[in-house]
């Protein structure tokens, strides 16, 4: 069976699908999710129904940290060739996270590629050098096949000046200071679901929630509006991220603590958050587990910021016809969905308690002026419809 491999990885974690290519969306196949990888690391390894097929625990304690994404991928890779041999890898599919100016597209891999990548690392320190690092796995365990780079930030390519730029110097924004947005590959998933349910034109309100979690105003299948900015720290208060902060504060933390960038980017991207607030976890499940006021008041403050954005995004559409709940926190918190939309009652949103209990599809009330949805997200999915389309008009099939 001829399959596409498509890889996402961060800093201590790689997910892995194999997918069957075809028309429309890729068909998930095997699905491999290592965690935890700079501590205890677990493989999952399961079907394309889900069903697990091996759990395995390798020990990376003697690997450097440098060569870590080699070993996590070769594991995967020597697990397909012992137990699925009937699979050829015909293609490998990225998830980068910043594509910055110049990347609008699903990109052919080489070396220019690779090196323009690289320039880009300063505007996606967690994520861009892992994603690089995979790129060149890849070259090493599977040469000679073609390898497709897939750009979180490339479906909010074309976003109107107003909402891109900053007020700055103009000399900055000229030199590429501006919101890109992210978390797009998943966002045009969720756009292509809607529209094979006829929801595709109109004004939607795409709320992807997890550890990392933004949302997108998608105005006729066109994303015109982002909560994420110039990084992927801006926005919503994350798991560890700090989400929007008034400069001043940045400034503040500086003079007056003595902070170096080093440590205020530390602070900024692994202290703040929900762990921050909650001086518990950066998970929303242990947050709610917990129970402690100052827990509560980190979920609170999620869902109050959330409804907030929700009213900048829908001025952005001039108006918001459906609300979609994606991501682990968005398709499966209950809570979370019930309070952020109690606060959207103003925009004409109602709620089926029971249905949203449930999960259902469609949780909005008989009453309510606003469709309200739960679709998961399929990130992976879209990587290797991508690389797909590409290498077919490419002819490299």
């Amino acid at each position: 069976m001829k399959c596409i491999l498509a890889v996402n990885g961060g800093s201590s974690s790689l997910k892995c699908g194999l997918y069957e290519p075809g028309k429309g969306v890729s068909k998930l196949r095997y699905r491999f999710k290592l965690s935890d990888a700079l501590g205890t690391p677990s493989l999952a390894i399961t079907d394309g129904q889900g069903h697990q097929l091996a759990q395995l625990n390798p020990d990376f304690s003697q690997v450097p940290s440098s060569q870590r994404h080699l070993s996590e991928l070769k594991l995967v890779l020597d697990w397909i060739a012992t137990h699925l041999p009937e699979i050829e890898i015909q293609a490998a599919g990225h998830r980068v996270v910043h594509g910055g100016e110049q990347f609008s597209a699903p990109t052919l891999v080489d070396d220019t590629l690779i090196e323009s990548l690289h320039q880009l690392s300063s505007l996606a320190p967690l994520h861009q050098p892992y994603n690089i690092a995979l790129i060149r796995a890849c070259q090493k365990y599977l040469p000679g096949i073609p390898q497709v780079a897939c750009f979180d930030t490339m479906f909010h390519v074309g976003q109107s000046e107003l909402e891109r730029y900053y007020a700055i110097p103009a000399r900055y924004t000229q030199d590429g200071i501006h919101r890109y947005g992210f978390h797009g590959l998943s966002y045009q998933y969720i756009q292509r679901q809607l529209e094979t349910q006829r929801r595709g034109l109109g004004r939607s309100l795409i709320c992807h929630f997890g550890s990392g979690a933004s949302m997108c105003a998608v105005r006729d299948s066109l994303s015109v509006a982002s909560s994420m900015g110039f990084t992927a720290l801006d926005g919503l208060p994350m798991g560890s991220r700090c989400g929007n902060i008034d400069p001043g504060v940045l400034l503040y933390l500086m003079r007056h603590y003595a902070l170096d960038i080093d440590a205020l980017e530390q602070i900024l991207n692994k202290q703040s958050g929900w762990l921050g607030v909650s001086g518990v976890s950066s998970d929303m499940l242990e947050l709610h587990a917990s129970g402690t006021p100052a827990a509560e008041a980190a979920i609170d403050m999620f869902c109050y910021r959330a409804a907030l954005e929700a009213g900048r995004l829908s001025a952005a559409m001039e108006g918001l016809d459906r609300v979609v709940f994606t991501g682990g926190v968005g398709e499966n918190d209950a809570d979370v969905r019930a309070r952020i939309l109690k606060r959207l009652k103003w925009l004409g949103v109602t709620v089926d308690p029971a249905a949203n209990a449930a999960g259902s599809t469609l949780i909005s009330g008989p009453d309510s002026q606003v469709d309200v949805l739960v679709i998961p997200t399929h990130e992976g999915a879209m990587i290797a419809q991508h690389c797909h389309e590409l290498l077919y008009s490419n002819g490299c099939r």
